[in-house]
């Protein structure tokens, strides 16, 4: 089972960041000029925006009915639009077929977690939270690796790459997963998604285009008013409704509420950091989608080494707090090597691979410990709930992470002005992951997250 799921949530994963490689020859193939990267980063943005929202509604969805039988609609309706994607003859048209992907992966990611918290028994749950959040950041970081190999070919066969697999995981999943009945709760409120949904995507809108339109430019002080007046009406939602998207209960329970604030911040430094080095590689030192993939790969692969050998160990002796300081930090200084060390002149020993392996650690420190604490607390009823909750921030912290970055790049016309503003977009991420860092020492500091609710 626990495979299973695992595969589910890799599909889901793996297409958060193995499209990064692909956008300058989507562009390319789309005749994109000027603004291009504003608009390709809706590719990116679209999914993340869709995904965070639709995890709530969806993870609600879930707790009512049979989680397998959720699980596999996720990963048919994933592996359906991943063929639209490959197909797609403009970027309208793409960006269309990522928010339908975007919910599939809503759908098949709550189940799939679900499902384990369902499943296994109340001491093997961290374990296997942890196996499935290394599982599923693995995958995300290794997204550009696969993807600059697949792009060798064409950037179609990143989507492509979906089929087979989730062909796989439905077959497996029919014939082996555990019957996972729902609970009689009430249906869920779908304003709340409407809301969430159209508050981050306005807001990233005017992130992402600030720098062309001008940050005192009406439009942009429109989106990004809106963008704050709508998430101001879902928490006004979620505070006065009477069957909120979000239980208010949940914000009780503090270990998940401290990992859902750590996981944005976290989240919006990853998302900001991993774009930036395919940006950085592919534009400033002209290196191919192949060999941009392939000098990302030292990252990802510290990943699990980390997650297994030493991060549940770690936790266990010291208590989240000071594992999710002590990984953010790591991050950040993998964020500060770039801004120190990289040049104009390609340097992968001396400029790129530090940083890599440092923001590899920082994520299998703090990724899967982000996820168990937040998830350990949840009473039985709201396991696919509260885990999508955490998730949703994750996903929130990705999209804003981007918007971020693609707001202090804009357009420099030199190499010293290029230059210039990566390094500041590191000291940015540096910074954004160190306030996580900061959050995660002061809000989490039970040593063991509590296992009372377990039981409940």
């Amino acid at each position: 089972m626990l495979a299973i799921v695992c595969a589910g949530v890799v599909l889901a994963s793996l297409d958060l960041f193995i499209v990064n490689v692909a956008l300058p020859q989507i562009g390319h193939d789309f005749r994109l000029r000027g603004g291009g990267l504003a608009g390709l980063s809706w590719v990116l943005n679209g999914y993340a925006i869709v995904y965070a929202a639709f995890l709530v509604l969806f993870g609600r969805l879930a707790e009512r009915y049979r989680r397998d039988r959720g699980f596999l609609l996720g990963v048919a309706v994933f592996v359906a639009a991943s063929a639209a994607c490959g197909a797609a003859s403009s970027l309208t048209m793409l960006i269309a077929f990522r928010v339908v992907q975007a919910a599939g992966a809503a759908l098949l990611t709550p189940t799939s977690l679900g499902l384990i918290l369902a499943t296994f028994q109340p001491e093997r749950r961290q374990s296997a939270v942890r196996t499935w959040t290394a599982i599923g950041g693995l995958a995300a970081t290794l997204g550009p690796v696969v993807g600059g190999l697949l792009v060798a070919v064409s950037w179609r066969w990143v989507f492509l790459v979906n089929v087979p697999v989730g062909v796989v995981a439905l077959t497996a999943g029919w014939r082996w997963l555990p019957r996972a009945p729902g609970h009689p709760v009430p249906a869920p409120d779908a304003s709340g998604a409407v809301l969430i949904t159209a508050g981050i995507g306005a807001i990233v809108l005017g992130l992402v285009n600030g720098g062309a339109w001008g940050w005192g430019d009406g439009r942009t002080i429109a989106a990004l008013g809106a963008g704050a007046l709508l998430l101001t009406l879902f928490a006004a939602h979620c505070a006065r409704h009477p069957n909120p998207l979000i239980d208010r209960a949940l914000f009780r329970l503090r270990p998940f509420t401290s990992a859902s604030v750590v996981a944005f911040f976290f989240s919006a430094a990853f998302g900001a950091m991993l774009l930036s080095r395919v940006l950085w590689a592919q534009d400033v030192w002209h290196w191919s989608a192949l060999l941009t993939g392939l000098s990302i790969a030292p990252g990802p692969l510290m990943v699990p080494l980390v997650a297994f050998g030493l991060t549940g160990r770690l936790t266990a002796r010291l208590g989240p707090g000071p594992v999710i300081a002590a990984g953010s930090t790591v991050f950040a200084a993998g964020a500060v090597w770039w801004a120190l060390a990289v040049g104009l002149r390609p340097d992968y020993v001396g400029g790129m691979l530090g940083g890599m392996l440092l923001t590899g650690i920082g994520v299998g420190l703090t990724l899967p410990t982000i996820m168990a604490t937040g998830t350990s607390a949840l009473p039985a009823h709201s396991l696919a709930t509260g885990s999508a909750v955490v998730n949703m921030f994750r996903q929130i912290g990705l999209a804003v992470g981007v918007a971020i970055l693609i707001a202090i790049l804009g357009t420099p016309h030199s190499p010293l002005a290029t230059l210039d503003v990566y390094r500041r977009a590191w000291v940015v991420v540096a910074a954004i992951s160190l306030a996580g860092a900061v959050l995660g020492a002061v809000l989490m500091t039970t040593r063991r997250a509590p296992t009372a609710a377990l039981a409940s």
